[in-house]
């Protein structure tokens, strides 16, 4: 997408674009047309241009995902050229990232007027995930179940994020942090995730190998819930449902899977469906709670994603044209997920640095859904 160079009397009219918002356009890729939809990528406090957004009617509410990863509490600050960083442009590098400095009280405090905003953005059928690590993720955790309720927390993720590290330690060495998933309500959207099998999978949940060589496995042919007068609830075969169950499907389904060759009798004549692995691998598995998605080798900035797994959650959790928002945008991995994805976005972050790296990779995409802005905050009185 082609950077449109902007007169500084387009940046000071840039709020007649925004809706009389707080916000200058400093670079812009593609045409912004004032009644239509532009990507954002926000410089500045995300407390103060969340607030903001609360304002837009075509944001607030209607946001389907969000995704943040927040700083985890650590009181380090981090430069971009550490953890082994070589892809970056020579430009941002040894440049300061953020720093992570809030700590207890504060630091929950700090992240707690931020959901709470974010709630109101979010759709009532949308929902946030929030990385976080072992260390802190537990508080965050009550604190979470206080902003969107106990009853909305859906999964605690666990996420592989590096090979084990073989140094001498007084405990158990830590490969994984943690995604907290919430819903606003209990309609939301989700996509069944499935990931490939691999060869580990199919012969773990394929043991069996029938005379033509096709891996299979076999499930019972009855299910939890007794039905009375439905037709599962009939003899087949001379055979009724144990007690407390019923068929899965009728006794006439059932002949046609016999006759089929998908039932397999044991010696003692229970009948169990067949299930071949060559059916179920093109639908692949379905997605667990604990996902091995390790960080970048060579990260544009200190706490670079995962992008596959960032491209996961967004098609799992929105559809197409649907917003995205990430107010610590970081590397931009959420944003380049959405847009790859066909996703609107919105992305802020305090720190030029990631801004700048974030900006860097999105102008990379050729053929966006949507033209975007770099803006930047411009006042502060909210």
């Amino acid at each position: 997408m082609n950077r449109v160079k902007l007169k500084n009397s387009q940046r000071r009219n840039s709020y007649r674009i925004l809706n009389g918002l707080p916000f200058d356009v400093i670079r812009q890729y593609g045409q912004l047309a004032f009644d239509k939809w532009f990507n954002q990528l926000v410089l500045g406090d995300n407390l103060i241009v969340l607030k903001n957004l609360l304002q837009i009617p075509q944001v607030k509410g209607k946001v389907r995902l969000i995704y943040i990863d927040p700083p985890f509490s650590t009181n380090q600050t981090f430069r971009v050229g550490e953890k082994r960083t070589s892809t970056i442009s020579p430009s941002n590098q040894d440049k300061e990232a953020y720093v992570d400095r809030l700590r207890g009280k504060d630091y929950l405090n700090f992240l707690r007027v931020r959901l709470s905003l974010l709630r109101e953005l979010l759709a009532d059928d949308g929902t946030i995930y929030v990385h976080i690590d072992y260390k802190i993720g537990h508080y965050v955790k009550v604190m979470m179940d206080e902003v969107f309720g106990k009853n909305h927390f859906i999964n605690d993720i666990t996420r592989i994020k590096c090979n084990p590290k073989n140094f001498p330690r007084k405990g158990y060495g830590n490969i994984k942090d943690m995604i907290l998933f919430y819903s606003k309500s209990s309609e939301y959207v989700l996509n069944e995730p499935r990931v490939k099998m691999t060869d580990e999978d199919i012969i773990r949940l394929f043991p069996k190998i029938d005379k033509y060589g096709r891996r299979y496995t076999t499930t019972p042919v009855h299910a939890p819930g007794e039905t009375r007068n439905g037709r599962t609830g009939k003899p087949w075969r001379g055979l009724f449902p144990p007690k407390g169950r019923h068929w899965r499907v009728s006794p006439e389904e059932l002949d046609k899977l016999d006759q089929e060759g998908h039932i397999e009798w044991s010696s003692t004549g229970n009948p169990r469906r067949i299930i071949y692995a060559d059916e179920k691998i093109r639908k692949g598995k379905l997605l667990q709670d604990i996902w091995n998605f390790k960080d970048p080798q060579y990260p544009k900035y200190p706490t670079e994603k995962n992008l596959e797994m960032l491209k996961l959650i967004v098609e799992a959790s929105s559809k197409p044209n649907d917003i995205v928002l990430d107010c610590f945008v970081g590397s931009g991995s959420t944003l380049f997920a959405a847009e790859l994805t066909g996703r609107r976005w919105i992305g802020i972050d305090s720190s030029k640095t990631a801004i700048e790296i974030a900006e860097d990779r999105l102008k990379t995409i050729k053929k966006a859904s949507h033209p975007f802005a770099i803006l930047e905050l411009t006042k502060v009185d909210l």
